[in-house]
């Protein structure tokens, strides 16, 4: 199992997967092929049969060609290899890319922290179809995963910015279909008071009733009732 598939968690699946162009190595042996022509110059410099101190000094330079052919071949050899072993994959959670050798380096950029994705290819990538990625964080240039001669930059690019898409727009939804808080209840409308009637305002009413009595506005039974009532009521 690769490494890339080793480290997802439950529920993350990857959208796409790829690796380092071919072309990688050989961008990344240059330094290594100058010491070869290094190594061919001075082998075409050596005298066949050399005299004297340029015996020793000859004897010194053919050590160096051998250092140089030996660290060259093995560069050229460290690079196939990391060319080999280099991955990158966009999930539904994150950007991982994982390469390097003898120093392994890996790397996960949540989509959710990712402000912009870079792809850079040059006259030769363009023909062969491989460029550089450079993913920005929410941090800038401080915190930047930067994958070169990647193979379909271009599709890695679309990939990152539809999963970050979809994820926004599954977020949104949820916001959006969350049940809304209920309403709070009004307060209980405090019933009035009804306060039962004062003595003082008792006697005054059985005044009123009685002066209405005597002049013939009610009869006794009805002046009776309210007297009654009121009297209750005290």
């Amino acid at each position: 199992m690769a490494e890339i598939d080793e480290g997802l968690i439950a529920g993350e699946t990857i959208v796409l997967r790829t690796h380092k162009h071919w072309f990688a190595p050989v961008a990344d042996s240059g330094v290594a092929v100058l010491m070869l022509l290094g190594v061919a110059v001075l082998a075409w410099l050596e005298p066949s049969q050399p005299t004297g101190i340029f015996t020793f000094v000859w004897r010194i330079v053919d050590l160096a060609q051998l250092g140089l052919f030996l660290g060259a071949i093995g560069w050229i050899v460290y690079n196939i290899v990391a060319w080999r072993t280099a991955e990158y994959a966009v999930t539904t959670l994150r950007v991982r890319g994982h390469e390097g050798l003898v120093k392994k380096r890996s790397t996960d950029s949540l989509l959710s922290s990712i402000s912009d994705v870079m792809s850079r290819s040059g006259v030769i990538g363009r023909m062969l179809g491989f460029g550089n990625i450079k993913i920005l964080t929410a941090s800038g240039d401080a915190g930047y995963d930067n994958f070169t001669s990647m193979k379909g930059p271009d599709a890695f690019k679309k990939a990152v910015i539809e999963q970050k898409a979809a994820a926004q727009g599954l977020a949104s939804a949820g916001a959006a279909q969350a049940p809304a808080a209920p309403a709070p209840a009004p307060a209980p409308v405090a019933a009035a008071s009804v306060h039962p009637p004062s003595s003082k305002d008792a006697m005054a009413t059985l005044t009123e009733l009685a002066k209405l009595r005597d002049a013939g506005a009610i009869t006794d039974a009805e002046y009776e009732a309210k007297k009654t009532e009121l009297l209750t009521r005290i």
